[in-house]
């Protein structure tokens, strides 16, 4: 597996806080084991997030809260804007 290094300069706030989770009295044992975990969690911040907005689309559908595009982005979003100050009706 290829991997890549990253550099990054920390402000003094940003490099205490390191310093209190990193070492024998942190959780992590090294900065880029901290790094790397703070990169997975976004990741799964992601995802998670994107599986709600298609199950949202799902249950948006089955309740009758569509309309068929124009292609039009601002007509679109007016009609969306108008469709939800009418509550879908």
């Amino acid at each position: 597996m290829a991997s890549d290094r990253v550099n990054a300069r920390l402000p003094e706030p940003l490099a205490r806080h390191v310093a209190r989770v990193v070492g024998a009295k942190g959780m992590y044992e090294t900065p880029s084991e901290y790094v790397r975990s703070l990169i997975r969690r976004d990741m799964e911040t992601d995802v998670f997030q994107m599986y709600s907005s298609i199950v949202e689309g799902f249950e948006d559908i089955a309740e009758g809260r569509y309309f068929e595009g124009t292609g039009d982005f601002k007509k679109d979003m007016d009609m969306f804007a108008q469709k939800e100050a009418e509550d879908w009706k």
